[in-house]
């Protein structure tokens, strides 16, 4: 449905927590919430089975999507809620259902005794398949994470955003995946950090053979790229203040550390077409498992 963001609730925590993370985002866009909830039918003979009939089981199948969105309404009375039911294969029938959407938002455990994501076959196959942007949020999420502390250092969500993290390769800037951070980031009237990861070239070792070191001028030039990347970006949204960070190491490493101060994580996925499957990427796999805010995935060219 246009104008419209998805969640994918199954009446887990990673997914009411998704519905309320979509419904903060809701009132920023001034948009609607659809939850979609998907079941498969019983097999035959448990819906024979008196107690396990098929009457009762989509009895309980209905109540989770209708009682998460009346408690959506209550605490998000700006925001109109609604929900449907669909069954059939998960991933296929959430990409379904979010064809026109805005965004589509998932649950995600978090993983136990570490921080980041724990993200299930059916978040992976959407994730690698959507061509609209993915949040991912975890069970746990609470508004005030996506927020500063108070002066004395309370979880608040009266405070102002933490920064929106862009992460940026400037050998092939996408604009869907740098318009979508910014937007994010006006939206929440928060800062952007754009972070650039890079490794030194192979033919590094051969330069310091020679008694060269260029890792320095090379630096140079990879700050150089990013800053003019984001020229024309900066003079689009002018009130949107931007951090540039170019670094030497792994750009998911440099992303998932960006991620412990930030209210939302903003990865691209390039669409590959190819009759070898779908993939989501090295980079984004590892931010999306690791990360300790939500993710958004934004599929591109």
């Amino acid at each position: 449905m246009p104008g419209t963001i998805i969640v994918g609730l199954d009446g887990s925590p990673e997914s009411r927590a998704a519905a309320e993370w979509a419904a903060r985002e809701a009132a920023s866009r001034g948009t609607g919430v659809r939850l979609v909830h998907v079941w498969l039918p019983l097999p035959e003979r448990m819906a024979q089975a008196p107690l396990l009939g098929a009457e009762t089981h989509q009895h309980w199948t209905e109540r989770v999507p209708r009682e998460a969105a009346e408690g959506l309404r209550l605490r998000h009375p700006g925001v109109g809620v609604t929900y449907e039911q669909r069954t059939g294969a998960p991933a296929e029938a959430l990409l379904e259902a979010s064809r026109d959407a805005e965004l589509l938002v998932l649950g995600s455990r978090a993983l136990s005794g570490l921080s980041g994501f724990l993200v299930g076959s059916v978040g992976q196959s959407v994730v690698a398949r959507a061509e609209m942007p993915v949040v991912l949020v975890r069970a746990g999420e609470q508004a005030a994470d996506e927020h500063l502390k108070d002066p004395v250092g309370i979880p608040s969500a009266a405070t102002a955003f933490r920064p929106v993290v862009l992460g940026l390769d400037t050998d092939s800037p996408d604009e869907t995946l740098i318009a979508f951070a910014f937007d994010e980031a006006r939206l929440r009237a928060a800062p952007l950090t754009v972070v650039q990861g890079w490794n030194l070239p192979s033919s590094y070792v051969y330069s310091l053979a020679a008694g060269v070191d260029p890792r320095d001028e090379i630096t140079r030039e990879r700050s150089a790229a990013l800053t003019e990347a984001l020229l024309p970006w900066r003079e689009k949204y002018p009130d949107v203040g931007i951090t540039e960070l170019s670094r030497l190491g792994s750009p998911a490493n440099h992303l998932i550390d960006a991620s412990r101060d930030a209210s939302l994580v903003v990865v691209g996925r390039r669409v590959r077409r190819n009759p070898f499957g779908i993939h989501i990427g090295s980079v984004a796999h590892a931010v999306l498992h690791h990360a300790t805010a939500p993710v958004a995935v934004v599929a591109h060219a």
